[in-house]
C-alpha cells in the first residue's frame, strides 16, 4: 500500500466556493481511479489542512498523479489556492488494526 499525506495552507481563495468546487470533483475523480482506497481530510488548531490518501500500489498512484484532469487542477492549485503545500508519498512497510468487538453493553452507551 501506498500513502500520499498532502499538508497544505489555503490562501483566501481556496477557502471560497471554487475551491469546494473543485475539491469535490478532485474526490470524485480519485475515487473513481483504480487502485484507490481511500482519502480522509484533517484541519489543525493552527489551520493547517492535511489530507490523507491510501491506494493499492505507486503505480495507482501514479496514474492519479498523472491524470490530465488533476494536472491541471493542480497548477490552480498553485496559481490561487495554496499558500504552501508539502506532499509525501510513502510505502507501507508495517501496519496492524484492533477492532474492539461490539457488545450489547458497548452499545447502550
Amino acid at each position: 500500500m501506498i500513502v500520499a499525506v498532502f499538508r497544505a495552507r489555503r490562501t483566501p481563495e481556496g477557502l471560497g466556493e471554487e475551491y469546494q468546487y473543485w475539491f469535490r470533483r478532485m474526490s470524485e475523480l480519485a475515487r473513481a481511479m483504480p487502485g484507490y482506497i481511500s482519502h480522509k481530510g484533517y484541519v489543525a488548531e493552527d489551520g493547517e489542512r492535511l489530507s490523507f490518501f491510501e491506494w493499492e500500489s505507486a503505480e495507482a498512484l501514479l496514474a492519479w498523479s498523472t491524470h490530465p484532469e488533476h494536472i491541471s487542477i493542480k497548477r490552480l492549485g498553485r496559481e490561487k489556492f495554496y499558500l504552501e503545500y508539502h506532499l509525501q508519498v510513502c510505502e507501507v512497510v508495517r501496519e496492524s488494526k484492533f477492532v474492539r468487538e461490539t457488545t450489547s453493553q458497548d452499545q447502550s452507551r
